[in-house]
């Protein structure tokens, strides 16, 4: 059957937002007893974990070995880090204008939670970030999945794999390349189970959180959805336009199968085997450039969680009648920043991250508590956001190395 006769509910896309809206429904008729399907979403997110490390060591040595040199591997870098810090520094300034003008906790009485034991344990200073990524047992971090460690290793392999005798260079080509095959097919097969797992996540988010929860903090909640949104849908799609001249909404369809799952899922690095897959076979971006930008950006370009730290600080200091100077929002904007780098691997990222922010400007910690309820919810919008701008980014960065 011809891709373009085939009928709509045989699309993926189709078939997970299905099971999105039903999970949804699931979750509000039956409450909390409908995680009796959670297991279902678990193992969709364990199936993903375990392609994650395989699928990003192949892609990698395979994609630095087809790039070259070490200098044009450099000069790619380059580019990566220009676009993550320009992306991110223009989600906070979105950020902070919508909280500045709405001003979402002003008058807000929103009680507050108990804020999780060992919230500001393990955060990473940037020498810590430096250093966690050089890896002191590459098998250790392999197991640990800690991703910098996984890159950098895998560069390593990728840049001293050219330096090898042609023959040699072609063995362990060779070897990356069907490893990386294989994976993709395994990967493959993890994604046509996507409606399945999608579904059991999101009745679970539903039917444990309730609705009820989200009504005093609805105005923060729209607060930050219109800063994801117009950051999603005015700010990335226009950057990717004026640079590749890629129709945005035709871009945005190739890749709904994992912003789907990336909204269901919360989790960008559980989502990465289905980004490379939709960026590279439905996008058409070369394996030389997503293998590269793609694992690196969900480990630090993180556009959605800069925006919503930001946001969630000024939105705790408006609740606690804390006016914040234009000086204190610029501490805010760069901490913002700088967190949402070093977020990569550690056990509620976000709000950790605003752990730190709330520390930079003197902000009380219980403020956290705040926004407990509904971090669930805005984790899932926010983690789409940090999925677009990642696979914008490998179509932009593409067009700058001429690839595309």
């Amino acid at each position: 059957m011809s891709e373009q006769s085939r009928p709509w509910y045989r699309e993926l896309h189709w078939q997970i937002l299905i099971g999105l809206v039903v999970g949804v429904l699931a979750g509000m008729v039956f409450g909390e007893s409908v995680t009796i399907v959670s297991p279902l979403g678990d193992v969709f997110l364990r199936l993903l974990r375990m392609v994650i490390v395989p699928l990003v060591v192949s892609s990698l040595v395979v994609g630095t070995t087809g790039i070259g040199d070490a200098t044009r591997i450099g000069r790619l870098g380059g580019k990566a880090a220009l676009y993550y810090l320009a992306t991110s520094m223009a989600s906070i300034f979105v950020g902070l204008i919508a909280v500045n003008l709405i001003r979402p906790g002003v008058g807000a009485e929103v009680p507050l939670q108990e804020v999780p034991e060992g919230l500001s344990v393990g955060v990473d200073s940037i020498g810590g970030l430096l250093l966690r990524i050089i890896p002191s047992n590459p098998i250790q971090a392999m197991a640990d999945g800690d991703m910098l460690g996984i890159i950098f290793f895998s560069l390593v392999l990728g840049i001293f794999t050219n330096q090898l005798p042609a023959d040699q260079k072609r063995t362990i080509v060779g070897f990356f390349s069907a490893f990386f095959d294989l994976m993709m097919r395994v990967t493959d097969f993890i994604i046509r189970l996507a409606p399945i797992g999608v579904f059991a996540l999101m009745a679970k988010v539903v039917g444990t959180a309730g609705i009820e929860v989200f009504g005093p903090l609805l105005k923060f909640m729209l607060t930050v959805v219109l800063s994801l949104g117009t950051h999603a849908f005015l700010t990335l799609p226009l950057a990717l336009y004026l640079i590749t001249g890629r129709n945005p909404i035709e871009y945005a369809r190739s890749l709904s199968p994992a912003l789907l799952t990336a909204f269901s899922s919360a989790s960008s690095s559980a989502t990465l085997p289905l980004t490379m897959d939709c960026v590279e076979r439905r996008a058409g971006v070369p394996n030389q450039v997503s293998s590269f930008v793609l694992p690196l950006g969900a480990t630090v370009n993180m556009d959605g969680t800069a925006l919503y730290e930001c946001v969630a600080a000024m939105f705790i200091a408006q609740v606690y009648g804390i006016e914040i100077s234009f000086s204190e929002q610029i501490l805010v904007f760069f901490t913002a920043l700088l967190a949402s780098i070093g977020a990569a691997g550690i056990p509620m990222a976000g709000l950790v991250m605003i752990a730190v922010v709330l520390r930079a400007v003197g902000l009380p910690m219980e403020g956290v508590g705040l926004i407990l309820a509904v971090d669930r919810v805005l984790d899932m919008c926010r983690t789409s956001v940090n999925v677009w701008s990642d696979s914008v980014g490998a179509a932009i960065i593409a067009r700058w190395e001429n690839l595309e």
